[in-house]
């Protein structure tokens, strides 16, 4: 049986008080993506900041390649690439040039670094922006070079934590087109994200985090299955409407008011006969919609029925205020 890339077993990390990573165990086989999914403070970021020996753990194992991250940094680090939520590179330097230094930090040959940058710059698109400098380039392309920048010596893990992070969906799209690429190539990835949609694209295994633990953990669709639902949803003219729609629907199956106001979710194990149900329902009651869709469950569906709420926006909080959060997490807690 092959030995797992990464293995997580009861990882813990405290700040003071406060545990931001709570006992979570998982493995990533070779050559496949983990997607480490959450909302913002779940502890994702203090997770990788841990497997990448930035953090000690407090309690736990972790291994990457079977080095210990506690007790064998070093090697550790010799095996791993890292791109965090904004992208370390120099403005000041080229392109080619922050490769070049990456290259000589890792302590590649130098006859062999201005070849490896100018591969990785052919391949991610920023050939013909290689000699300009950094602070001229898109976020996409910044974005791009950084992921260039950690895998510069090769490595055969990568952790890439919210890498799409403030990119337009054509950048968002062109990365994910590169992910794919290097797990082809035999790379293992960790990647954490709050885009459920990027989880589901990428990752071969999904961990769902809320609060420092895993509350599921499983393939895409596998987590989908849980839902074990069709979603018929239902646009109503407005709130009042949908209110009274979601009161008429109630009889047959669960139904939400999304956050518009105006849309209503219904959750049906038979997608045909519900579907006739709700028009017939809606119809006796007088309501007329806008439009009506049938879907499939999503992994927002199934963060929501797992969670409570939810995955939050990108723009409402940053994990690296971990302590912060969890905090106000737990004081929330403690008044409950």
């Amino acid at each position: 049986m092959t030995e797992p890339a990464i293995r997580v077993e009861g990882l813990v990390k405290r700040f003071g008080d406060v545990v931001a990573v709570d006992g979570i165990s998982f493995d990533v086989p070779p050559a496949t993506i983990l997607g480490l999914l959450g909302p913002n403070g779940a502890g994702k970021t203090t997770t990788v900041r841990v497997l990448t020996t930035i953090l000690r753990p407090d309690e736990g194992r972790a291994t990457v390649l079977g080095h210990d991250v506690a007790t064998e940094p070093d090697e550790v680090r010799a095996i791993i690439g890292l791109a965090g939520q904004y992208a370390a590179v120099d403005d000041n330097l080229t392109g080619r040039e922050n490769l070049r230094m990456i290259g000589r930090l890792t302590h590649q040959p130098r006859a062999v670094v201005a070849e490896r940058a100018g591969e990785l710059l052919e391949r991610f698109g920023l050939a013909d922006a290689a000699d300009r400098p950094v602070r001229t380039y898109s976020g996409g392309m910044r974005r791009r070079l950084d992921l260039s920048a950690a895998l510069v010596h090769r490595p055969p893990v990568l952790f890439l934590d919210e890498p799409t992070t403030g990119l337009d969906p054509r950048g968002r799209s062109d990365l994910w087109a590169v992910i794919s690429e290097l797990v082809s190539d035999g790379t293992t990835v960790l990647l954490t994200t709050q885009y459920l949609e990027e989880a589901e694209r990428l990752a071969d295994d999904v961990v769902v985090i809320d609060g420092g633990r895993i509350i599921a953990h499983g393939t895409p669709h596998d987590l989908k299955a849980k839902v074990g639902a069709t979603i018929v949803e239902v646009r109503l003219a407005d709130a009042a409407n949908a209110q009274r729609a979601a009161t008429v629907l109630a009889p047959i199956g669960p139904t939400e008011v999304a956050a518009d106001g105006r849309t209503v979710r219904l959750t049906v194990p038979d997608a045909g006969r519900a579907v006739l149900d709700a028009v017939r329902a809606l119809d006796g009651a007088g309501l007329v919609p806008e439009w009506l869709t049938v879907r499939e469950p999503t992994l927002d569906d199934v963060f929501l029925q797992l969670t409570g709420h939810r995955a939050e926006t990108p723009a409402d909080t940053d994990d690296a205020a971990v302590p912060q959060l969890a905090a106000a997490r737990s004081r929330k807690r403690g008044a409950a």
